[in-house]
């Protein structure tokens, strides 16, 4: 069932993203008086599952769920339907407009993504605000995993500065950012009451790249085996434990904190565990067992997650700089993978990769947001200046605007045609990694 909603939320999410996109390109064509001749929600190469011509235009949903498209008269695109380009040119058609109004239609799509992307971005600010833990929470200093520790965390290390930032909250999203991205990637960390630097070498910090460390937890606020309250009818109750014990030891081995017991533990479904506590002056040893999902039923103080809220008009704006933040990020991962310090395969995905970035429960926060990022994805992607892309015929756009000679129909179709020939192994490659990696290869 949940992976039934994660692939229904992106096939949503696809689907508001492609029509969106496509109507980017239809309605400044129609507005200059460009016939379209398709508009199509995913691809339909010979037969289309639904079909109906209203007026000039065809509208449809095709079989084949790789985006959709446009099919503007006159213009060289991915369906390579050249025959039109034979006769002479009609003032319906694309390539009889000004190169102001072809420039326009194609850059409408792109257009469409960004602002949708910044709009959704700004109405969950100001629907939800944005939750922060406080440094001031890190009492106890910070919990690493396995691969923090290889880079040189510490359990009870204190964060003082992140590159050139020095954090007032505890964002592990932002250190990771830095840690892949950017060129001063030195954390500044107090360790024992020293002041120490840590700087990670790429072969310690590239693994952050992987898809498989989307959801790492890669650190987290550490916090005292000090009982906060306990789930009735649990393992923790039919033991005994009350609230204020202070579990020392599990199975022998000593802890003082929650991630310490977890490792221990391992999360193991229907076990007993021996447990070390200490109440008030007393030192107790019981049993307790662990159910079905691996826990023996004890919550622990929560630490103070603090709420900023914005008002609509204050919303529009961090919208739109958390769109270009996104965006920045993309640009600094491609320069990244361009000297090979990131590598290709262990962050390109296919559309398992992408369905995988959405919950296997539905939550219309967590869509909507995903959403936004596909948007401004797809709409940086678009633009790159790849023939058979939005970006790729700008740059034939924009070098008639300055050269004031129109390129040749015939290198437009060549470039097109080579271009696609690119996005198909591209996309082949991408998918291709989805399954390699399913088989664990």
């Amino acid at each position: 069932m949940g992976t039934f909603i994660m692939i229904s939320q992106f096939v949503l999410s696809l689907t508001i993203l492609v029509v969106l996109h496509e109507c980017g390109h239809f309605f400044p064509a129609r507005w200059f008086k460009t016939r379209v001749e398709k508009f199509y929600l995913f691809f339909d190469p010979y037969f289309s599952l639904i079909k109906k011509k209203i007026g000039d235009t065809e509208y449809g949903i095709g079989w084949l769920p790789l985006g959709g498209y446009v099919k503007i008269s006159g213009m060289v695109d991915e369906s390579f339907d050249t025959k039109q380009l034979q006769s002479e040119p009609q003032p319906w058609e694309f390539r009889s407009k000004p190169a102001w109004q072809r420039l326009i239609i194609m850059l409408g799509g792109v257009t469409v993504n960004f602002i949708l992307g910044f709009f959704i971005f700004s109405m969950l600010f100001w629907k939800n605000g944005v939750d922060y833990i406080p440094m001031s929470e890190l009492k106890y200093g910070i919990a690493v995993d396995s691969i923090a520790y290889e880079m040189g965390f510490r359990d009870g290390d204190q964060i003082l500065q992140v590159g050139d930032l020095k954090p007032e909250r505890f964002e592990p999203n932002k250190i990771i950012k830095t840690l892949l991205l950017e060129k001063n990637s030195t954390i500044e960390l107090l360790r024992e009451g020293q002041n120490l630097t840590l700087d990670v070498p790429w072969d310690k910090r590239s693994i952050l790249a992987k898809p498989e460390m989307k959801n790492f937890a890669f650190m987290g606020v550490r916090t005292p085996t000090v009982v906060d309250s306990i789930i009735p009818g649990s393992g923790a109750e039919s033991a005994g434990l009350k609230v204020g014990d202070k579990i020392f030891e599990v199975n022998g081995q000593s802890i003082g904190f929650v991630h310490e017991m977890i490792k221990v533990t391992k999360r193991a479904a229907e076990t007993s565990f021996r447990l070390g506590i200490l109440r008030n002056a007393d030192t107790l040893f019981v049993d307790a067992s662990s159910d079905k999902h691996g826990t023996i039923g004890i919550l622990y103080p929560k630490f103070k997650v603090e709420n900023e809220k914005f008002g609509f008009f204050e919303s529009l704006p961090k919208g739109v700089v958390a769109g270009v933040d996104l965006l920045t990020t993309q640009l600094k991962a491609f320069r990244q993978m361009g000297s090979g310090n990131i590598k290709a395969k262990d962050s390109l995905g296919g559309f398992a990769s992408i369905a995988k970035m959405f919950d296997k429960t539905w939550d219309w926060t967590a869509f909507w947001r995903m959403t936004a990022v596909l948007s401004i994805i797809l709409g940086f992607m678009n633009l790159l200046p790849i023939p058979a892309l939005d970006g790729g015929y700008v740059v034939f756009l924009m070098i008639e605007v300055i050269t004031g000679k129109k390129v040749p129909d015939k290198i437009v179709e060549k470039a097109t045609l080579i271009g696609f020939i690119i996005l198909l192994a591209l996309l082949l490659y991408a998918n291709g990694l989805d399954v390699f990696r399913a088989f664990g290869k």
